[in-house]
């Protein structure tokens, strides 16, 4: 399904325009220090992007794929969980952009690496809680193993309950008993994944944001897997930010290649940053052997 079908970032006309209207009150904001996402894209002479159900900006770091997703959630007003950082001039340049699209699902949303990270931390402070709470029963457990604990009335009874399972139970399962498993019994690589198993749904567009941190190449093709079903199966469009050789790999993905100026739709296979993968490993091929 495509949903976004194409999407023109401000040129450097309009930008120019903008600024040289000196009557624009907007304009005599002097005490900002940047203007910040103009000027960004000045000089890159960028395309009307065109999108497939699979659309991928590649390049590397400050080439600009973050802000561009980042410009397309806010002019499509998709949800979004953590908060982005923006300036002041920032609704008056997605003020400029231009767009075709069908309806877009109430569902869609953009994923970024923050909302991945802010995940994490939560799991690791539900966690240290449980761990906390895990050594104050181990405490309770030794105690009641060796005092008796009379039950004097209705009020007392969990008290007494929990009195008896130490006098029955052994250590280890008491303690299953009484305490939640950890939230976290994943690596991170493994909760990042969940993540996007979980937030990702059916029937609508989703922007991604390097997707590929945290995860190890193992968990970057389960992912890739799981996009592609998504996109096959499930009637998702992705548009995606990421230099991982995995995810560029995609089946039918659409790639624009940001490093160029302008940028171009180029197979994963002339990617420098696939090259450079695919030259190590053929360097080392003995030690393969």
């Amino acid at each position: 399904m495509i949903y976004l079908q194409t999407f023109r970032m401000p040129a450097r006309e309009d930008e120019e325009a903008f600024f040289s209207n000196a009557a624009d009150p907007r304009n005599q904001r002097t005490c900002y220090t940047t203007k910040y996402p103009f000027h960004v894209f000045r000089y890159r002479q960028l395309p009307e992007f065109t999108f497939k159900p699979v659309t991928i900006f590649y390049g590397g770091n400050g080439s600009g794929k973050s802000t561009i997703l980042n410009v397309m959630a806010e002019a499509l007003r998709l949800r979004r969980g953590a908060v982005y950082n923006r300036s002041d001039f920032f609704e008056d340049y997605i003020a400029l952009y231009r767009c075709h699209h069908r309806p877009i699902p109430q569902g869609s949303r953009i994923i970024t690496s923050d909302d991945v990270f802010d995940r994490l931390l939560d799991i690791r402070c539900v966690n240290e809680g449980i761990d906390t709470a895990r050594v104050r029963l181990l405490d309770q457990y030794i105690t009641d193993r060796h005092e008796r604990y009379p039950l004097k009335s209705l009020d007392d009874y969990e008290a007494w309950r929990r009195h008896a399972d130490a006098q029955s139970m052994s250590q280890c399962r008491f303690l299953r008993e009484h305490l939640i498993k950890n939230v976290e019994e994943r690596s991170n690589g493994e909760s990042a994944l969940a993540y996007f198993t979980e937030c990702i749904g059916e029937n609508a567009l989703y922007l991604l944001d390097e997707p590929e941190n945290s995860l190890s190449a193992a968990l970057q093709l389960k992912l890739k897997g799981f996009l592609e079903d998504s996109v096959r199966f499930f009637g998702c469009q992705l548009v995606i930010s990421t230099h991982s050789p995995f995810l560029l790999s995609m089946q039918g993905a659409k790639i624009y290649d940001l490093d160029q100026t302008p940028p171009q739709p180029r197979p994963w296979t002339e990617l420098e940053n696939v090259r450079v993968y695919r030259d190590f490993f053929w360097e080392h091929e003995e030690e393969f052997q």
